[in-house]
């Protein structure tokens, strides 16, 4: 155009102006519209006439390109465009080529294969030009859902004031799961991997707000929105796709897309073979890195392109073996050690694949499962140990929260914080690792960091494991703000009711607000959750000595809590909770050459049969406390049931407890308590529910033992089916 222009007088010249600036355009017939055009069309207002100006997005693919020197005219706010653009003028002289003047900042270094879209807007007229340079492989010609990504209208906007949180500072994205394309429905694994190794670059990156990994596979396989997405995840941008694999062929889509305008920054399409996935993986972060304009530290521009291993099969291994231990089933742990062994023989030094042995080991070893596995519990231990070793040769934020966690379990708080802030350190959005800490600092006692770094995970993971609501109320326990922890475990126990430590802590937490009465209700669900897993006996502040109730109580575990203050504080919120201390009523006398042991209870009476049966005909209450099934098949007459233990098969039904008693007897009245058969383990039962009652404060308890067998052998009338009290 200059050289054209020189041919004429200035008044005849036709000086234009250009704007050049790269990203996803939407085609509909002859028009092209969307972001990218129009960030186009407003960095032409800004060229000089004759002059070019280019965006940081365009900058970045051609700087080392084009003998071009450039000027960086710094960030320009544009209309109808969210964030200012940074520009760059293109000087047009040969000298001091692809050199930059006037950029304070480092500029992101990449190498790009594909250029997806220019679009240049000039003073009398826009041009959309389009440059594909197709190395796709016959067999993986585009389907038409495939195509679809790289042209799509403008979408529905999300709302910032729906947001279930505020928007962070920096720039926050959620990379929702890739489609499986492919044929074959066994790549599931593969593409799961994908998207979580682009999750796992993306948040090492300080200047980037990441979702996690677990909140966005919420959404995997859904007809879900990007508004919806965007609005329940607090986010401003959204990354889908899709990968398609024949045999060692891969084929990503990928686009971005501003929730908040509804707009696509990019779209764009990636062909390559299996050895080169990691090479495909590093293009997309590049792009989401360099359209979201984000400033990288030196040490992380120098990560970009680092991988935990070179080999491609061992990856591939790897993520076999990692999508069977996400499941955390005692099955797909076993299914996942073969596959992970199978990474660590094509590439015995893969970090991550050591770690992630070392985390599985240790999940069997303190869920004692290693007996499952066919190996004593030692070796398993023996087994985390190891691999863990291997891993913190070239440390992984994985490798540095299983180090903390072991720690924690061996008493080394302290040094279970320093291991879980080196997790974090590595990978600053890591959810898994920030909760991490926050629960090394809430069992170092404490709780107000950890209180800062829970809600930062629940934050980076709005759909939360069940665990993090622990960590959270177990911060706000230790600050003494019982009310939110409370609120907090409650949510915990909904979210997993066969989770004992919550309903420990919510217990201490209604003590300390004197709510007694939801206490010992709390304690009691905890101890038909022993009951139903067989845990061996009611929760008890201390183990009964040799000649207490030893047969039916389990101490609480208060180490597994903390150090000794924080222990101090959950055990003052348990002190005076009477399904805790009713076992210190009952003395167990053994007599040598008996078979059965005798139990006296302080406040309570024992009685035989025939008292018994006075006190029936005298209309005193009797409560039968076998199961409802039992009850039915035979009973006192007019006896009512309230089953000392929980129905595995009916949870829901009414037990004995404080408040159902309280419905039918007052604390002044007398009571009768039997259970169902003679033995031992019949003295146990009766003995535990006559000496509950007391410790609530009945004053007048009877129990008999032999319950409906021995009554209905002294010949008095019993009373069968659903009839009767």
């Amino acid at each position: 155009l200059k050289k054209e222009n020189d041919r004429f007088v200035e008044d005849r010249r036709l000086e234009f102006r250009i704007g050049v600036n790269i990203g996803d355009v939407v085609h509909d017939g002859d028009r092209i519209y969307g972001d990218g055009v129009n960030i186009a069309a407003r960095i032409e207002g800004l060229a000089e006439p004759g002059g070019v100006c280019v965006s940081r997005n365009a900058y970045d693919h051609i700087k080392k390109k084009l003998g071009f020197e450039y000027k960086y005219l710094g960030e320009k706010p544009v209309k109808n465009i969210d964030e200012p653009v940074r520009i760059y003028k293109v000087l047009m002289a040969d000298e001091n080529a692809r050199k930059l003047i006037g950029d304070v900042r480092k500029p992101v270094a990449k190498n790009w294969i594909w250029v997806t879209v220019v679009v240049a807007a000039m003073v009398i007229a826009s041009a959309g030009i389009l440059i594909y340079q197709n190395l796709s492989k016959p067999e993986l010609e585009p389907a038409s859902v495939e195509n679809q990504n790289l042209s799509k209208p403008e979408l529905e906007p999300a709302s910032v004031e729906k947001m279930a949180f505020p928007l962070p500072e920096k720039p926050s994205i959620a990379v929702l799961p890739f489609v499986n394309l492919s044929d074959d429905p066994k790549q599931e694994y593969f593409v799961d991997g994908m998207t979580e190794d682009l999750i796992t670059d993306l948040s090492k990156l300080s200047g980037l707000f990441v979702i996690a990994r677990n909140s966005v596979f919420t959404y995997k396989g859904k007809p879900v929105k990007v508004k919806q997405v965007a609005q329940e995840l607090a986010v401003k941008y959204v990354l889908e796709g899709s990968v398609r694999r024949v045999g060692d062929q891969v084929r990503i889509n990928v686009q971005l897309i501003n929730a908040i305008t509804g707009g696509h920054l990019w779209a764009e399409r990636y062909d390559g073979s299996l050895e080169d996935v990691f090479a495909l993986q590093d293009q997309v972060t590049e792009q989401i890195v360099a359209a979201l304009a984000v400033n990288l530290t030196d040490e992380e521009e120098a990560q970009q392109t680092r991988h935990d291993t070179d080999n491609p099969d061992a990856h591939d291994a790897y993520l076999q073996g990692w999508a069977h231990y996400r499941l955390s089933t005692l099955k797909d742990l076993a299914r996942a050690i073969p596959f992970f062994e199978e990474a660590i023989r094509l590439d015995p030094d893969y970090a991550q694949t050591h770690a992630a042995l070392a985390a599985l080991y240790w999940d069997v070893f303190k869920n004692d499962w290693a007996f499952d596995l066919d190996m004593p519990s030692f070796r398993a231990e023996a087994f985390a140990n190891d691999h863990l070793e291997q891993a913190l040769k070239t440390p992984t934020p994985l490798a540095h929260v299983v180090q903390s966690l072991m720690f924690a379990a061996l008493g080394f708080h302290t040094e279970a914080v320093e291991e879980a802030e080196k997790a974090v350190a590595l990978d600053p959005n890591d959810a898994t690792a920030i909760a991490g800490l926050a629960h090394a600092l809430v069992f170092a006692d404490r709780p107000g960091e950890g209180l800062t770094f829970i809600q930062d995970a629940l934050r980076l993971d709005p759909h939360h494991p069940p665990s993090y609501l622990i960590i959270l109320g177990a911060a706000q326990f230790g600050v003494e703000n019982y009310e939110a922890a409370v609120a907090t475990f409650e949510r915990a126990v909904k979210r997993n009711p066969e989770n004992e430590k919550p309903l420990i802590y919510l217990a201490s937490s209604y003590g300390h607000l004197s709510r007694m009465r939801d206490a010992e209700d709390t304690i009691e669900t905890a101890n038909d959750l022993r009951a139903t897993f067989g845990l061996g006996g009611a929760l008890s502040l201390e183990r009964a000595g040799p000649s207490g109730f030893s047969p039916f109580t389990g101490e609480i575990d208060f180490a597994s809590f903390g150090i000794k203050s924080a222990q101090s504080r959950l055990r003052a919120g348990l002190s005076d909770i009477p399904a805790l201390t009713w076992q210190y009523l009952i003395t167990v006398y053994f007599v040598v050459g008996q078979q059965n042991a005798r139990y006296e209870i302080y406040g309570g009476t024992e009685i035989d049969l025939a008292t018994a049966k006075s006190f029936h005909d005298k209309g005193v209450g009797f409560i039968d406390t076998a199961s409802e099934a039992l009850w039915k098949k035979g009973r006192v007459p007019g006896a009512l049931n309230l089953p000392s233990q929980r129905d595995v098969d009916d949870p829901t039904e009414k037990r004995f407890r404080e408040t159902t008693l309280s419905e039918i007897v007052d604390k002044s009245e007398e009571v009768v308590f039997y259970w169902w058969a003679p033995g031992w383990y019949d003295s146990g039962v009766l003995t535990w529910v006559a000496a509950k009652a007391v410790n609530w404060g009945y004053q007048k308890v009877y129990y008999f033992h032999g319950g409906t067998p021995v009554w209905k052998e002294a010949g008095y009338p019993i009373e069968k089916g659903e009839g009767g009290g």
